[in-house]
Parts: C-alpha cells; sequence; structure tokens
C-alpha cells in the first residue's frame, strides 16, 4: 500500500463542499468521499479537487 502524496492532516480541514459534512480518504480510488452528498472529489497529483462537476457520484 502506498502512502499518499498528500498530507493526511489536511482532510481534517476539508469539508465536502456541497454538504459540509466531513470526507473519507479512499487510497485505492485516490478520492475524498462525501457520503452525505454520494460524491467523490479527485485527488490528482497530491492535490485534492473539490469542484463538483470533477467529482464522481456514487451509487446509491
Amino acid at each position: 500500500m502506498t502512502e499518499p502524496e498528500f498530507d493526511r492532516r489536511m482532510l481534517e480541514a476539508l469539508i465536502c463542499p456541497v454538504s459540509h459534512d466531513v470526507l473519507d480518504y479512499d487510497a485505492e480510488r485516490e478520492e475524498l468521499v462525501s457520503k452525505a452528498a454520494n460524491l467523490a472529489f479527485p485527488i490528482r497529483d497530491g492535490i485534492p479537487v473539490m469542484l463538483v462537476d470533477e467529482a464522481r457520484r456514487l451509487e446509491p
């Protein structure tokens, strides 16, 4: 298992731009997941992309 290219402490400061809830880190897919909004935000080159237009919709 590889370590993320970003600072894990950064997760404490990030919230979902839609639901304003905390995000879960999915190391396998390199995404930040908002269960409340059913969205997964990608992490590209170690930078979380927190744009709703870039987020992947999760299956219900």
